[in-house]
């Protein structure tokens, strides 16, 4: 009897986490650069029943497994292309990423599946920050800021590097500032290059990326997955314009409804097992 109860509140668990992922991505529906967030739910990969000493399945001649219970595995990253929003600021910038991968035709996710069941992901571009301690850290919020010595930080306070490994330095205002569609910056009223340009990071698998907060990831794949931006890439940088959130509101709501109902229907098969554990123990236990 108790497998039900087990079962039930397994599916409890996991609609809250699914709950939880939701309620993120439609908290920063107005963050700039956000990438929304879905959660991933399978089923146990072994039954519940071989792990609680019953029969093994293997032996009884049955047809496939039975599973009894699931759990939020993980939560995958949606790095699709937001919107653009105007904002007329010089130090709002906002990248644009559609690298292509030959013979891979993406789908909507960012995934192409070939023939063979290989699948490839879009590669994506970003930002590249640079903490206090030296460590590398990509985002798509492009709302920077400068600090009193000119240096181009991020909302965080990161510093924004520049191809020479060096963080960006502008003295002066950024008003006379141009930030051309490669990165590199130009005094607007001269049009002469300022000799820094922007570093702009390609990961190959965007999926080996960490979510850290606050607009962050830290990357731990293989070292030959992530590499500088080229020429031809179909990247480019708009000034005075920043990225909005892929997150699709209306979606989120559906995904939030659905959570909610899903949990509440666990609710009330833990609740008719207590019911009838409260009745096995109380009245047939009597007998």
């Amino acid at each position: 009897m108790l497998r039900g109860l087990y079962t039930a509140t397994s599916g409890m668990i996991a609609q809250q986490r699914r709950h939880d992922t939701v309620t993120n991505n439609i908290a920063n529906l107005n963050t700039p650069g956000y990438k929304g967030t879905s959660s991933v739910n399978r089923a146990f990969p072994e039954m519940l029943i071989a792990a609680m000493g019953g029969q093994d399945s293997s032996a009884s001649g049955t047809i496939g497994k039975l599973n009894t219970g699931v759990f939020a595995e993980e939560s995958l990253i949606g790095l699709l292309q937001g919107d653009m929003m105007e904002t007329d600021r010089s130090q709002d910038m906002a990248l644009i990423s559609d690298i292509l991968v030959d013979g891979a035709a993406f789908d909507d996710s960012g995934k192409y599946v070939d023939a063979q069941g290989n699948v490839t992901y879009q590669p994506q571009a970003f930002f590249t920050l640079q903490s206090a301690d030296g460590e590398l850290r990509y985002t798509r919020n492009g709302s920077f800021q400068t600090t009193a010595d000119g240096t181009l930080v991020s909302s965080e306070g990161l510093a924004v590097l520049g191809t020479n490994g060096q963080p960006i330095n502008v003295q002066g205002s950024w008003d006379n500032v141009t930030v051309a569609s490669d990165g590199t910056l130009y005094d607007s009223s001269t049009n002469e290059p300022l000799g820094q340009q922007l570093y702009l990071t390609k990961v190959a698998n965007p999926n080996q990326l960490i979510r850290e907060g606050d607009g962050l990831f830290r990357y731990e794949g293989q070292p030959n997955g992530i590499e500088q931006v080229q020429a031809g890439d179909r990247v480019s940088i708009q000034q005075g314009f920043l990225e909005r959130s892929n997150v699709d509101s209306a979606q989120s709501a559906v995904d939030l409804m659905a959570a909610l109902r899903a949990y509440a229907a666990n609710q009330q098969v833990v609740k008719y097992y207590d019911s009838s554990l409260q009745k096995a123990v109380n009245e047939v236990g009597k007998v």
